[in-house]
């Protein structure tokens, strides 16, 4: 296999995988509520919503690796181009 084909397919893997995790979270995300439930009587709202942001909080750190590789991936792709262009006006 070509070696840009296969810088080609990583990327793509990676893009594929952070907007699946990006579409995930949002979904997630989507049942939260941004108010303040300070009542007893709201005790199972509470933990409704306490239980989403635990699964938001708990995708964050693979979203953010996925993130870092597919920039790292990204720059890679751009220096390989960049530095192939600098050897054709040599």
């Amino acid at each position: 296999m070509n070696l840009v084909l296969g810088m080609w397919i990583v990327w793509g893997l990676l893009v594929l995988v952070y907007v699946a995790i990006r579409i995930y979270v949002l979904r997630v995300d989507l049942d939260e509520n941004d108010t303040i439930l300070l009542d007893d009587a709201f005790a199972h709202e509470r933990a409704a919503q306490e239980a989403i942001i635990a699964k938001v909080k708990k995708i964050e750190p693979t979203q953010r690796v996925v993130l870092i590789a597919l920039v790292v991936m990204s720059l890679i792709i751009i220096g390989y181009y960049v530095w192939n262009m600098w050897q054709q006006f040599q």
